[in-house]
């Protein structure tokens, strides 16, 4: 399992404290969600608070852009220090390009899908996607509830990327009650936030997690 807390949730005053800790309990990657109120009914950072984070640790940076008209941004979140880059298909007119042109920033590509979009969306890119990223929740909020409705789901993306060198993600509203049921779908990267940051203590909790994954396993 690759694990990649989302800093939604995180506190902002003590951010970079707050990744330390996770990242020291073994969290893998970062997860961070942009938004831009219009896109989703939220708004929440941009390319310099990236650049900060990307000072602070050394990380995998997954930067999921749940914006309008994402190519705008590339440049400028591939310049701040993500190491991969999702957009939505929802939010992109030519989604084949806008993948292709994260590769050509040095970004591993990410699409990603709200609950009611299906997987045939993006059955032409597949070539230029290195990340499926399935939301089990309505994006724009943290702290929402799993969809239960999107478990078939996720076993068609895992079905889909069969042969392929492509990662499935998983984001919105996993926590420890429903992280083994995840796991049992093959997904290979985990974001959480709330179940996380909530915690006094998020490093515990990825711990916590890890320690769920590996009885998976065993």
């Amino acid at each position: 399992m690759i694990l990649a807390p989302s800093i939604l949730s995180a506190d902002f005053s003590r951010l970079g404290k707050e990744i330390d800790e996770v990242v020291s309990a073994g969290a893998q990657w970062v997860h961070v969600d942009v938004m831009d109120g219009h896109f989703v009914p939220n708004i929440t950072i941009g390319p310099l608070v990236v650049k900060s984070i990307r000072s602070a640790t050394k990380a995998y940076l997954d930067c999921h852009l749940m914006i309008s008209d994402p190519d705008r941004y590339l440049e400028a979140f591939a310049q701040a220090g993500a190491d991969g880059i999702t957009v939505h298909a929802e939010a992109c007119v030519h989604l084949h390009r806008t993948l292709t042109r994260i590769r050509e920033l040095g970004c591993k590509s990410g699409v990603s899908l709200n609950p009611a979009t299906h997987l045939s969306s993006i059955s032409c890119c597949l070539e230029a996607v290195d990340l499926i990223l399935i939301m089990s929740v309505n994006p724009g909020f943290g702290g929402q509830t799993f969809i239960d409705a999107v478990m078939p789901k996720i076993t068609e993306a895992k079905n889909l990327a069969a042969g392929r060198n492509i990662l499935i993600e998983v984001d919105g509203g996993i926590g420890m009650q429903n992280l083994g049921m995840v796991l049992d779908r093959g997904v290979d990267v985990v974001v959480a936030g709330s179940s996380i940051f909530s915690r006094p203590d998020p490093g515990a909790a990825v711990r916590e997690m890890f320690a769920v994954a590996q009885g998976r396993k065993s």
